[in-house]
């Protein structure tokens, strides 16, 4: 062969070679980019080829589903059975806008294309069957649910409830809320009714029962409570304390507040009932501000990480204060901010004799012909209090809701323990708007206590005191714990 041929001959081996590179690289290296790149609207036509599986509550009761898609590539959109009740839990799946919360979280399965859906789909390629997305099924209560949404209604607010006992979500409330149908497919329609959503000033789109924190008021007087106990501070919680009235904040000459009378070395057990803040913010300077850190971090304060598989905002108590804000921060201001999810887990620990368990909304993931592929076992998070300490602050709780001078009278069921904790949350500049109304509670049976609930209402006409959070927010707890009561015994 001539030289002029061989450089050819070569050069054209150089190029093949090239194009075997680049080939296998496209194909293996860059191809999970390649898939997942917006520009790819193969991928996003396929992900919609098919219907999706479905959200399922915990009766069976499938809250999703799929409808034809007119005039676009996208054959199905998704659809929702009451989207405004459940959208807290499912989030939204939209053609144009994308995915969030169980949606996302979950999409693999919901599309079917989880490495675990390997299987079905291989069957389905021999049996001509069409390919098919799994489901979600969660420990959301349809009943529980619809009680907190219900008497919810327009206000601005949040509620969670949660099994004690396992750390199941059994509620899950946001209000305002909206319905992900509306913007479902990629319609100018859909446009529109997304972008009146997104600026909407009511923020319908905030999960507030898990991605909004608030100064928890008097309700954080539990963990206070919790605190001073585990530590030796307080014994006998129907002591005397050595809280003068008026008492000052720690090195200043600040007098604290009472809304409640008879503060003045009040015990325990009726400082809670009648919400001192005195006497909390005392003890809470006597426990030191290191060990209500500690406290309040095995109640699943400062954990970034809590995923239910959503995940939630963290809850805070501050690392960092002074002395005098270690006693507000015990009252819930200064710094603190919790979760409505953050604050439910506060009363089913207490309720649960001092264990703390992992909450979580997914119960198991099924294929498209319900062979379960993946169960959640409930896992235990932390032990913030001994089962002896949490039954003297189940007491303390229980005269909130059954001692005639209890704030939280208005969560009490018939022939049923409650406990509970009102709270009044100052909030804005000088304290210049209206307060945040709080409530947590449990309920218990000689069974056991099967629910724990937080609730929370922003937009309260109420005074500033800490009835408010039993004249408003009880009621809803109240609600959803009956719900829960109710469905046990059927």
């Amino acid at each position: 062969m001539n030289k002029p041929l061989r450089r050819i001959s070569l050069f054209c081996g150089l190029l093949v070679l090239a194009l075997l590179i680049r080939t296998n690289w496209l194909q293996y290296v860059q191809a999970e980019d390649l898939s997942t790149r917006k520009e790819n609207r193969r991928v996003q036509i396929a992900q919609y080829a098919t219907q999706r599986g479905n959200i399922i509550l915990a009766n069976g009761q499938a809250i999703t589903g799929s409808a034809t898609t007119d005039g676009s590539d996208y054959k199905y959109k998704r659809t929702y059975t009451e989207g405004a009740l459940w959208a807290p839990v499912t989030g939204y799946a939209s053609q144009a806008f994308g995915a969030t919360q169980l949606e996302s979280l979950e999409d693999k399965i919901l599309t079917g294309n989880d490495d675990r859906l390997f299987f079905d789909r291989t069957i389905g390629m021999f049996t001509g069957e069409k390919k098919a997305g799994g489901n979600v099924v969660t420990t959301l209560m349809p009943e529980a649910q619809k009680a907190a949404y219900d008497i919810l209604g327009g206000k601005t607010g949040a509620a969670a409830a949660i099994d004690p006992r396992t750390g199941a979500i059994l509620a899950l409330v946001s209000t305002p809320s909206y319905d992900p149908t509306l913007f479902a497919g990629n319609s100018k329609t859909d446009e529109k009714n997304w972008v009146e959503l997104k600026d909407s000033p009511e923020k319908k789109l905030v999960n507030r029962a898990l991605r909004e924190t608030y100064p928890p008021g008097s309700t954080f007087k539990v963990v206070t409570a919790a605190a001073a106990l585990e530590h030796g501070v307080v014994t006998d919680i129907d002591a005397p304390t050595d809280t003068p009235e008026p008492f000052f904040l720690p090195t200043t000459k600040t007098p604290m507040v009472n809304h409640a009378k008879g503060c003045e070395k009040a015990t325990l057990n009726f400082a809670l009932q009648v919400s001192c803040n005195s006497v909390f913010a005392n003890i809470a300077d006597k426990v030191t501000k290191d060990k209500m850190l500690e406290t309040a971090q095995k109640f699943g304060f400062n954990n970034d990480k809590i995923d239910t598989p959503v995940r939630a905002f963290a809850s805070v108590y501050d690392k960092n204060m002074d002395r005098p804000g270690n006693s507000l921060s015990a009252i819930g201001q200064f710094n603190t901010a919790a979760t409505p999810l953050q604050m439910a887990m506060v009363a089913a620990a207490v309720a649960n004799d001092g264990k703390l368990m992992k909450p979580y909304m997914v119960d198991q993931l099924t294929a498209p012909n319900l062979d379960v592929i993946e169960k959640h076992e409930p896992q235990e998070m932390s032990r913030p209090l001994s089962p002896a300490n949490a039954q003297k602050l189940q007491k303390m709780m229980e005269n909130v809701v059954e001692n005639e001078n209890g704030t939280g009278g208005k969560a009490k069921i018939k022939g049923v323990t409650v406990g509970g904790k009102t709270g009044t949350a100052q909030h804005g500049e000088k304290n210049a708007k209206r307060p945040y109304a709080w409530f947590i509670s449990y309920a218990k049976t000689d069974k056991g206590s099967p629910v724990a609930v937080a609730v929370v209402i922003e937009d309260s006409d109420a005074d500033r005191e800490d009835i408010t959070g039993g004249g408003l927010a009880a009621p809803v707890a109240k609600a959803v714990m009956e719900a829960v009561l109710k469905n046990q015994k059927g």
